[in-house]
């Protein structure tokens, strides 16, 4: 659980964390990372490096195998530290507050990030750790080519992916859409401004068709953008006096996808059933999927601002084809031997 990694975290050092390092990159090739790679990879005299693992075994950041050989595996926890300790490195978070969800595949928690100028206020954020397990990685598994048929290719991946994925689209389709303001991503994990307002599933509107027209006029922007979203209903969307917001972005898909049209009528129906059965409010959904798809340009762009903003969401999805297989946060964060101040108090 995430609070047990935050009742741990000041006490793990840059030798542990490089431990940690080591067992998620061997876990590229070995289910159970043998202790013999561990001792490679770290340069850690044997029996320092077993003393430091029994200690984080007993953290529950490592899980430890003796059959058929000594291994070791982080699960999520172990995957979360190395993760909050990049983000605090980068200075993107100082504090960790409450966790303010979970989801099947997702657990949200409360930050907060200091002003990138002397002057200004601290601000609230939230962290996403993406929660995508073993059975939702065979999914992932079964249709991304380039993962192949590798056993050891594990959760962790599929989570990264999902956070890559979602994060790289966020980047492009802000702040033309109304979504969070994405500020950071590493590992499984994304630090995005906190959404204003309220589940709309969880709201009662006083203007409910101004409502529903705000959100399908932020769905036609992302179709207009080459995107469309594939996971839209009244969970995922943010009411408040200022409009809304769409939130949960990693199983985005474009207009290319061979079931498109039957997954955007689908997002569209399960917003009009909501609107529909919680305010009597009636829209024929041919109508309005006629609507979404009728600008044949970015919505408020010229047609050079439409092609250029059309070639960089074309860019993002080739990248996002493929998950950098190697860990690259070696190169981009550094071990220092003095690991940074981690959190603050947490909020109330």
């Amino acid at each position: 659980m995430i609070d047990e990694v935050l009742k741990v975290f000041k006490k793990i050092d840059a030798k542990d964390f490089r431990i940690l390092t080591g067992i998620e990159t061997g876990m590229k090739h070995f289910e159970w990372v043998p202790i013999e790679e561990l001792n490679k990879y770290t340069k850690m005299p044997l029996d320092k490096l077993e003393y430091r693992l029994r200690k984080l075994v007993r953290d529950k950041l490592v899980v430890r195998t003796t059959q058929p050989y000594e291994g070791y595996q982080i699960y999520f926890e172990g995957y979360d530290a190395l993760a909050l300790n990049s983000f605090v490195k980068r200075r993107s978070i100082s504090a960790i507050g409450d966790e303010v969800g979970v989801g099947k595949e997702s657990v949200i928690l409360e930050a907060i990030r200091q002003p990138e100028l002397a002057i200004g206020k601290p601000s609230p954020v939230i962290i996403k750790f993406h929660r995508e397990g073993r059975t939702s990685f065979k999914q992932i598994k079964r249709v991304r080519d380039h993962i192949g048929e590798r056993e050891h290719f594990s959760w962790i991946y599929a989570a990264r992916l999902a956070a890559q994925r979602e994060y790289e689209i966020m980047t492009k389709v802000y702040p033309q859409v109304s979504i969070p303001k994405p500020l950071d991503q590493n590992r499984h994990a994304i630090v995005m401004e906190i959404a204003k307002g309220s589940l709309l599933s969880k709201t009662k509107l006083l203007n409910a068709e101004w409502y529903l027209d705000e959100i399908l006029r932020q769905v036609k922007i992302t179709y207009s953008l080459g995107i469309i979203h594939a996971d839209l209903s009244e969970y995922n969307i943010f009411v408040s006096e200022d409009g809304v917001q769409l939130i949960d972005w990693p199983q985005y898909i474009t207009p290319a996808h061979p079931h498109a049209d039957e997954i955007l009528e689908r997002d569209v129906s399960n917003v009009l059933v909501h609107f529909n059965r919680k305010y009597g409010i009636k829209r024929e959904l041919e109508e309005v999927i006629r609507e979404i798809k009728s600008g044949a340009s970015l919505i408020g762009a010229t047609k050079e601002e439409a092609s250029r903003d059309e070639a960089i969401i074309e860019g993002t999805l080739k990248r996002g084809e493929g998950l950098n297989e190697g860990i690259s946060e070696e190169n981009k964060d550094k071990e220092n031997d003095n690991k940074e101040e981690a959190f603050g108090e947490e909020r109330n």
